[in-house]
């Protein structure tokens, strides 16, 4: 009964502390609805990828890569911040479940901010493709 009763009271601690997290977490976004670059499904991407002839294309694209990279860091911080939690309060968890956890968001912060600096590194790309398509390279100096 009493090693029931204490998991009991181990469990509800875990679940307090994740909803603590969770409240922190939306805490810190901005109040101010900040606006969004236009949402493009992956076909309308692929679509938008295969077609892209004119600067205002690629804008498009380098905006949808740098909206991705922010939302990647986003939740690369939210790991980072769920990480340290843990961290903190090592009695909220068993040493198996610890682990676990720890290695969950470590590689899940790790992960994120790969992706995001993949992210970026195309939106700075169509960036420059929309400026070369602004400035294109008369057919007579391609072959030089």
């Amino acid at each position: 009964m009493k090693s029931t009763s204490f998991r009991s009271i181990r469990i509800a601690s875990a679940l307090v502390f994740t909803l603590a997290l969770t409240a922190a977490a939306f805490s810190e976004m901005p109040s101010a609805p900040q606006p969004r670059p236009e949402q493009l499904s992956n076909k309308q991407l692929k679509t938008l990828i295969a077609s892209a002839g004119t600067p205002a294309d690629h804008q498009r694209i380098a905006q949808y890569y740098q909206a991705k990279a922010q939302d990647y860091l986003t939740q690369a911080k939210e790991h980072e911040a769920m990480l340290a939690a843990y961290s903190a309060n090592p009695s909220a968890l068993t040493d198996k479940d610890r682990a676990g956890t720890v290695y969950h968001c470590e590689y899940y912060a790790r992960k994120f901010k790969d992706m995001a600096a993949k992210s970026e590194e195309l939106a700075r790309l169509h960036t420059q493709m929309a400026v070369d398509a602004t400035h294109p390279v008369p057919a007579s100096k391609m072959g030089k």
